[in-house]
């Protein structure tokens, strides 16, 4: 693509071109960026005593804006997103049901290496989004690109899985087990129900149990063979933070026939997450920072499980980049003292 400043003395090639930069010709006739021009516009310029325009002008190799976007965006599988039509050299993506956004970055990066004229900008991996909620654009910076540079962009991010929206799963059975010890609240032990049940239904779960037990490894292991039978996954809420792998909760787990997969992690708030699993069905030993509504690790890990998808130690080691998140009114000990100058 030529681009440049041209005399309108020299108006043989600048039909059809497209103007670069708007142009205001009179109080009300105004030509704007992009427009393909024509010679009556042309005229209308010089009349409005215009000599120069900048525009851009295709060489015969090249696509234009919108068909080269138009062209990257078809090749993508749709996987659990709708595309929407092509304007300024843009096509959105937006997610068709409430769910987890995976991505394969690889894939992008690749995309957005071949050429600084062709990009794919996304959310970031395993968003939480909403039906109808934008979660990627291909933009074509140019109003012309080349178009074997389009199809570079193309064969890097048609294959299957370089965007998919996974729609959270229905009905997912989830109980809840609180432990208590001597001066545990009962307001405390509601409103983690209520803050959890508003939780699960962002994530269309739903609560089939809520249960109280002693702070006991025994009785908590007892209580988690119990509801696992009516439940697809349990939430353990601790009266105490898990400390060590030997501690209540991730006991607790093992002696219900369970496989603790992680104790802590790199995520903040949130490190204090117990994940195991029993007879494939997840156990969480939920962090204090989950009585609170406001996002944390637990809701990543919670995310991904009602979404169907398999969590391993691996993912949780993968979630410190990006895991210091906001600090929380509930938190016993801030990270910093307000003026940690002063200390």
């Amino acid at each position: 693509m030529w681009f440049g400043t041209r005399s309108l003395d020299d108006d043989s090639d600048l039909v059809g071109a497209t103007l670069a930069h708007s142009e205001q010709l009179a109080p009300r006739r105004r030509l704007r960026k992009g427009h393909v021009l024509t010679a009556d516009d042309l005229d209308a310029m010089r009349e409005a005593g215009l000599a120069k325009v900048t525009v851009a002008i295709p060489e015969p190799c090249d696509m234009m804006e919108d068909a080269a976007a138009a062209h990257i965006a078809d090749v993508f599988a749709l996987e659990g997103f709708r595309r929407e039509d092509v304007g300024t050299g843009r096509v959105n993506f937006h997610a068709l049901a409430d769910g987890v956004l995976v991505l394969a970055p690889e894939r992008i990066d690749s995309l957005n290496r071949i050429d600084p004229a062709i990009t794919l900008a996304t959310l970031p991996n395993f968003s939480h989004v909403r039906a109808g909620q934008m979660i990627a654009t291909v933009k074509i910076i140019p109003f012309a690109v080349a178009a074997t540079l389009v199809e570079k962009a193309a064969a890097e991010v048609g294959k299957p899985d370089t965007i998919r929206v996974h729609g959270f799963r229905n009905g997912l059975r989830v109980a809840i087990i609180q432990t208590e010890v001597k001066g545990t609240k009962a307001s405390v032990l509601d409103k983690t129900v209520r803050v959890t049940v508003a939780r699960l239904e962002k994530t269309h779960a739903q609560l089939v149990g809520e249960t109280r037990t002693a702070h006991d490894a025994g009785e908590l292991s007892a209580e988690i063979e119990m509801q696992l039978a009516g439940a697809d996954m349990v939430l353990v809420f601790g009266a105490s933070a898990v400390t060590d792998s030997r501690d209540v909760i991730p006991q607790a787990i093992v002696q219900a026939g369970g496989t603790i997969l992680r104790v802590g992690m790199p995520v903040d708030p949130g490190n204090l997450l117990v994940l195991g699993e029993i007879a494939s069905k997840p156990v969480i030993g939920a962090p204090g920072c989950a009585r609170s509504p406001k996002e944390n690790g637990f809701d990543w890990v919670l995310w991904r499980l009602c979404a169907g998808l398999k969590v391993t130690g691996d993912n949780i080691i993968s979630m410190g980049v990006g895991g210091l998140l906001t600090e929380i009114p509930l938190r016993p000990h801030p990270r910093e003292t307000a003026n940690p100058g002063d200390n």
